[in-house]
């Protein structure tokens, strides 16, 4: 971090949609994520006055091989992804190039007035 306070630049975290939001059998997990979101507006106020951004991303159910590692069977995930795709709002799954999108533009240097922001990319879930 010293390279950043010297020349300035961005931190961009990855959270996640229930960082914020409730999710049966997943208290761990949720508490994680949400730390992450306090880490990331605590130290965009510690690093703002040397022109650093910290910013947050909170994907929701995004399309990767991480059920795949978790020993999910592919139908087992594609059954999960089914069921997630049934709840959220716009019915789609995000794929990782979306999430990366996002990643990179809060990374974006014409992004520089905003610091300390959680943005969720989950078509509409945490409205739900």
């Amino acid at each position: 971090m010293p390279y950043l306070r010297q020349s300035s630049g961005a931190i961009i975290n990855l959270s996640s949609t229930y960082g914020h939001r409730p999710m049966t059998g997943g208290a761990h997990y949720s508490a994680t994520k949400a730390a992450v979101e306090q880490m990331t507006r605590s130290r965009a106020l510690e690093l703002a006055g040397e022109g650093v951004r910290v910013n947050s991303v909170a994907p929701g159910p995004t399309r990767t091989d991480v059920m795949l590692h978790a020993g999910l069977t592919p139908e087992a995930a594609n059954d999960m992804y089914a069921y997630e795709s049934d709840r959220i709002p716009t019915h789609h799954i995000a794929s990782a190039d979306e999430m990366a999108h996002w990643i990179l533009r809060m990374a974006d240097p014409a992004g520089r007035h905003a610091t300390g922001q959680v943005i969720t990319v989950d078509g509409g879930l945490e409205l739900i």
